[in-house]
C-alpha cells in the first residue's frame, strides 16, 4: 500500500510541542510518509531560533519558509502574512502532499491554509472550536475551521460547536488536547537542569509568567503589562520566570518591557525567549503558579494540579478547569488573583480540580483518523446545515 504523504505546518516553539508528538507518530506508521514545514518564529533569531528543536526532536525541514517583518504593527504583520502564503504555496508545489495537518488560530496559518485550499490539499486542523474572545486568534480559528475537511477538538462542546458551523459530523472528532496527553507522557526534566537552563534557582513560589498582547484589547500592551510588573513587585520573595510572548502585534513591546524588569531584580527576575516543550511542561512541576494569558493555563497546567491566574480578556470564553483564576488586568485585581493562588484555599482547589482538556487516547485516535481517513471522500466540502428545517425556501 502507498504511504499517504502528510504534512505537518509548525510556525512556534508551542504548535510544534504539541504537534512533535503526532508527527512521531505517523512516522513510525506504515501507512504514512511525514513532512515538516517550519514558518515564522522558528525561524526568528529574536524567538531563540527554534527550528533547531525541530532537529533536535530527529526531523529533517523540507521547507522553511520565513517571514520576516519590519515591526510588530498590524499593518508589517498583514504583510509579513502574506509572504508567508506565498512561500507555502511554493513549499506545496515542490512537496505535494495528500494532507496538510495544521493546529491553532494563529494569523499565519491562515495564509497555510488559504495556499492549501487554492492547491485543493485537504487540511486537518486541531484545536477548531474554541473561543477566545480577546484576540483576532478567535476569528481566525473559526477560518481555519471553515478551510479544513478533518477536525480534532479539545472537548465535546467544541466538537458540537464546529458541527454548528456546517461541518460534517462524521469528520468532527473529540480528541481531548494534545498538551495534555504531552504531560502524562512525557519524561520530566530534571530541576537542577532546569535551573542551569534558566540561570536561576527555582524556589518553592516560584511564579511562571507569560503574558501575550490580547489584541482585541482597546488599552495599550504597555499599560497591561506594567499592571503586572507592579502586581509581582508586591511578592518579594517570589521568584519569577518570564517566557517571551508569541510575535503578535506589539509583542515586542513586552519583550522590551520583562527584560528591563529581569535587569531591575537580578537573582529573582529571570527571562527565557524559549524553554521547549520538554521544559516548559517540567518547570510546571517545580512552580507554585503559571500567571498571565497563555492559552496553556487554561488547558495544560491544571493537569498539574497548580493554579493559574488568567489575565484580563484573551482567554475570555475558553472552557477553564476550577483551578484557574480569571481576574481583571489591572495591578490591585492581579495581585489579589496571585494571592488566593498562594493561599491554602488556591492549592487546595488546585489540588482537586479535573482538567475537562483530559482523554487518555489523544494522539493514538488523531493518528488513527489521519491514515484512515478515506481522502477522496474529504476533497471536496459540502456544507452540513445545522438548521435545514429553518432554512427551506419560502413556498
Amino acid at each position: 500500500m502507498e504511504k499517504r504523504k502528510i504534512c505537518v505546518v509548525t510556525s512556534t516553539r508551542a504548535d510544534w510541542g504539541l504537534l512533535s508528538g503526532v508527527a512521531r507518530e505517523l512516522r513510525r506508521s506504515e501507512a504514512a510518509e511525514v513532512s515538516i514545514v517550519a514558518t515564522n518564529m522558528h525561524l526568528e533569531e529574536k524567538y531563540g531560533m527554534t527550528v533547531g528543536e525541530i532537529e533536535d526532536d530527529g526531523f529533517a525541514v523540507d521547507a522553511r519558509v520565513p517571514m520576516p517583518a519590519a515591526s510588530d504593527s498590524p499593518l508589517d504583520t498583514a504583510l509579513a502574512t502574506a509572504d508567508c502564503l506565498a512561500g507555502i504555496a511554493r513549499a506545496l508545489d515542490r512537496i505535494r502532499p495528500d494532507m496538510l495537518l495544521i493546529l491553532g488560530d494563529r494569523y499565519e496559518m491562515l495564509a497555510v491554509a488559504t495556499a492549501a485550499t487554492i492547491m485543493r490539499v485537504p487540511i486537518a486542523h486541531i484545536a477548531g472550536g474554541e473561543i477566545s474572545e480577546g484576540a483576532i486568534d478567535d476569528n481566525i480559528r473559526h477560518a481555519l475551521t471553515k478551510l479544513s475537511s478533518l477536525h480534532f477538538t479539545a472537548t465535546e462542546a467544541y466538537r458540537n460547536r464546529v458541527i454548528a458551523m456546517g461541518e460534517d459530523r462524521r469528520r468532527v472528532f473529540n480528541t481531548g488536547a494534545l498538551g495534555v496527553y504531552n504531560i502524562e507522557h512525557d519524561p520530566v526534566v530534571a530541576k537542577e537542569e532546569l535551573e542551569e537552563f534558566i540561570g536561576m534557582k527555582i524556589g518553592a513560589g516560584t511564579l511562571l509568567v507569560t503574558l501575550h498582547p490580547a489584541t482585541c484589547d482597546p488599552v495599550p500592551v504597555s499599560e497591561r503589562c506594567q499592571a503586572l510588573l507592579d502586581a509581582l513587585d508586591t511578592f518579594h520573595h517570589n521568584k519569577v520566570v518570564f517566557t517571551y510572548p508569541n510575535n503578535d502585534p506589539e509583542g515586542a513591546v513586552i519583550i522590551d518591557m520583562i527584560n528591563d524588569y529581569a535587569r531591575c531584580n537580578p537573582g529573582r527576575v529571570a527571562v527565557v525567549p524559549s524553554l521547549g516543550r520538554a521544559r516548559y511542561l517540567s518547570l510546571l512541576r517545580y512552580v507554585a503558579a503559571v500567571v498571565g494569558n497563555s492559552s496553556s493555563g487554561i488547558v495544560e497546567v491544571p493537569s498539574l494540579r497548580i493554579p493559574t491566574v488568567d489575565i484580563g480578556i484573551r482567554q475570555c470564553g475558553r472552557i477553564a478547569a476550577t483551578s484557574v483564576i480569571h481576574c481583571e488586568a489591572d495591578a490591585d485585581s492581579i495581585r489579589e488573583a496571585i494571592l488566593f493562588a498562594l493561599s491554602p484555599a488556591g492549592k487546595r482547589m488546585a489540588a482537586e480540580t479535573e482538567n475537562p482538556y483530559h482523554k487518555p487516547d489523544t494522539l493514538r485516535r488523531i493518528v488513527e483518523v489521519l491514515t484512515t481517513v478515506n481522502l477522496s471522500d474529504i476533497t471536496v466540502k459540502r456544507f452540513v446545515d445545522p438548521y435545514p428545517i429553518l432554512n427551506q425556501p419560502a413556498e
